[in-house]
């Protein structure tokens, strides 16, 4: 795929970011971890590089936290899918002894 550059602002500084990632994906991801910064520090305020650090731990803490919460329902769906399994076949093995006369 095409390596292109992009130029990207984040906590009001500039960044040209070589990828071959689509623009719009960047520019997405970008918008995300600004608005991250927005959260940290007060508006206004210049954005000093310890916020960069503290910005992508916040979203390191919120990957972690939603990867745990999709963890979490896939286990969850396949313990019901094994339930409703088990009952499936229980339900077929008692109907194997019943004939139907036409």
């Amino acid at each position: 795929m095409d390596r292109r550059a992009v130029d990207l602002r984040i906590g009001g500084q500039s960044y040209r970011v070589v990828s071959s990632a689509a623009e719009s994906e960047l520019r997405r991801l970008a918008a995300s971890v600004d608005a991250k910064i927005s959260e940290i520090l007060p508006p206004g305020k210049p954005v000093p590089p310890q916020a960069l650090v503290l910005a992508a731990m916040a979203l390191a803490h919120d990957l972690e936290a939603e990867r745990s919460k999709r963890q979490a329902l896939e286990r969850r769906s396949r313990d019901m899918l094994r339930r409703v399994l088990v009952r499936v076949e229980d339900a077929l093995e008692s109907g194997e002894g019943d004939s139907v006369e036409g």
